[in-house]
């Protein structure tokens, strides 16, 4: 069954290179939000990445840790990982694999496959508002993980100990201290009832300490996290090896460095202990495994081929693409996939919800230079910063650089390779693209306005639709106040006409953004074309006053270049009637405006 369902992919993804887009949309579902690999593999489009599967065999760590940003695929690979290696339901899995690249790799490879006890744990809904409702959230889902291995329960390889623990956690009334021990518990009862160690899968292994940092218990939860992982991945010889996933590797030191403060963890059967170090992070910045999750560009051409779309990867590129991990260029998956399941419709689909709270927290303490440099990554621009992946909660407010730490983690901002120092990463960092660009305007600028009294370039910037030039100048004005520097006005009319083209980008996808384009008898500055016809145009034209009192006399002056010479004429060949016509004239942080 499942080879004739692999076999009639094929068949459509070929179907659709011979007739087009509309075969596609009718057969070729989408997998928007599926992360579940059995699923997906057998009712949805497939992108292969076994490969991991590969790598790991070839040469895994003990442990390894991969941080991405939320909905990049880390779910779904670890439940790749699940079905390949699990021993339930060998046979029938197998067949998932078949015309993979893992089964093309060789037999030594697929020797591997349903050979090991799984487990496989999701820590993200783990989310609770005080540590009782946490510890409660911990019991049933460890309740629920012992259930799903049936054959220890009356097993003859545990001692009669290790049956009495096996059962207070399976009916969720283990202590405290037992349920700190229960992953490392659950390895052993594994390995001496299969006579094979098992593999560690666990999900959002940051989810809980956010939660608790948020909530106040985070003391708590760090006491208790720290002997519920480390137990079990340290020196645990009933573990064959371990792949972790998260969104902020922020948490990672404070969880496996030595040394707790937690009450039950001075009181817990497993004693306190060291730092992990034999963790292999791949995390955003650096590590192997960078394009195990999210899109390569090649897997991208090839989705939009099978698909019948290739035409429209100039745009899938301007708008999901841009992420650098550990030099790999990457695309958003979430947004990718749901591009092509809505009909190739640009958009912001990806709405990044993990570590909103902390960013909240850090935008609140943000100084004077951490605001002008926010507002130039809008503009992207980038800049130039110190990344510590290390950085822990509790040091959260007193390194001034972990804003630009947790926008990187989370997925708001991409690296532009730079110098290694030690820990300590000095390089550039941008906005990826134009969907995290619009998701950052919302999220970050938005937050950053709501703290005071800073203007919202996104609510002026539709003065300009209706030609209110006095509204919008004085605004302008307040904005450049705001978040421009004086030595950047130095650079004069580039520098304005960069500003003002970055600002005029928050009208797309409505408009499109054009610039020093050939029109009538030259080149316009600055221009934004609707996508319906019956909304008016934008037209802008720049000019540099020496002094404040030429601003008015240098705006006239741009206004009238527009009309002599005949700028409008490509906006009359795209059947746009109404345009708005802007002189804009600078000095300074000065600004004025004179529409026609």
């Amino acid at each position: 069954m499942m080879e004739m369902l692999i076999q009639r992919q094929r068949a459509l993804c070929q179907q659709a290179r011979q007739k087009g887009a509309n075969t596609v949309k009718q057969h070729l579902r989408m997998p928007v939000g599926v992360d579940d690999f059995k699923y997906l593999r057998e009712r949805y489009y497939f992108v292969d990445k076994t490969r991991f599967i590969q790598e790991l065999i070839d040469g895994h760590s003990k442990v390894t840790l991969i941080t991405r940003p939320r909905r990049f695929g880390k779910t779904l690979t670890l439940s790749m990982l699940y079905y390949f290696f699990t021993r339930a339901d060998a046979e029938e899995n197998g067949a998932l694999f078949d015309g993979c690249a893992i089964a093309g790799a060789g037999e030594e490879y697929m020797a591997e496959q349903g050979k090991y006890p799984v487990i496989f744990l999701s820590l993200k809904d783990v989310k609770a508002d005080s540590w009782d409702s946490c510890l409660t959230m911990l019991r049933n889902l460890l309740a629920g993980l012992y259930d799903g291995f049936p054959s220890l329960h009356a097993s003859q390889a545990l001692s009669e100990r290790e049956q009495t623990l096996y059962r207070e956690i399976l009916f969720g009334q283990a202590s405290p201290e037992t349920c700190m021990d229960s992953l490392r518990l659950l390895t052993v009862f594994l390995e001496k009832h299969f006579r094979q160690r098992p593999i560690l899968l666990l999900d959002e292994y940051d989810a809980p300490i956010q939660s608790a940092w948020e909530h106040g218990y985070y003391d708590q939860a760090i006491g208790f996290f720290r002997n519920f992982l480390s137990s079990a991945l340290k020196t645990n010889p009933a573990l064959d090896f371990a792949v972790l996933t998260g969104v902020l590797r922020i948490a990672k030191e404070s969880i496996f460095r030595q040394g707790i403060s937690d009450s039950h963890a001075a009181k817990a059967a497993v004693p306190c202990l060291s730092a992990l170090n034999n963790l292999d992070v791949s995390s955003v910045i650096s590590g192997p495994y960078a394009d195990v999750m999210g899109f390569t560009p090649e897997e991208v051409r090839r989705m939009a081929d099978d698909l019948g779309q290739a035409e429209k990867l100039d745009e899938i590129r301007d708008w999901y693409d841009g992420y650098n991990f550990s030099g790999h260029e990457i695309y958003n998956p979430w947004s990718v996939i749901n591009y092509f399941s809505r009909n190739c419709k640009a958009g912001p689909y990806w709405v990044n919800t993990s570590g909103n709270s902390i960013l909240a927290e850090l935008l609140e303490h943000a100084d004077e230079t951490q605001e002008r440099n926010l507002y130039k990554l809008l503009r992207m621009e980038t800049i130039s910063t110190q990344i510590k992946e290390s950085v822990i909660y509790s040091d959260i407010y007193r390194d001034r650089e972990a804003l630009y730490t947790m926008l990187l983690t989370t997925g708001y901002l991409k690296v532009v390779p730079g110098i290694f120092d030690g820990d300590a990463e000095f390089c550039a960092v941008a906005i990826p693209n134009q969907e995290v660009r619009r998701v950052y305007a919302s999220e970050v600028v938005s937050r950053l306005q709501r703290l005071g009294t800073r203007p919202n370039p996104a609510a002026f910037m539709e003065s300009l639709l209706t030609g209110q030039a006095e509204d919008f100048s004085r605004e302008l004005a307040s904005y450049l106040e705001t978040v421009v520097s004086y030595y950047d006005t130095l650079n004069h009319e580039s520098f304005y006409h960069g500003f003002m083209l970055g600002m005029l980008a928050l009208l797309v996808p409505r408009f499109q953004i054009r610039s020093n384009r050939e029109s009538g008898y030259g080149r316009f500055d600055l221009a934004a074309f609707p996508k319906r016809k019956e909304q008016a145009g934008i037209l802008m034209e720049f000019k540099v006053a020496k002094t404040e009192e030429d601003l008015p006399q240098e705006a006239a002056a741009a206004l009238r270049q527009i009309e002599g010479m005949d700028y409008l004429a490509e906006f009359r060949a795209q059947g746009i009637e109404h345009v708005w016509r802007y002189g804009v004239a600078f000095c300074g942080k000065k600004v004025k405006l004179i529409a026609g």
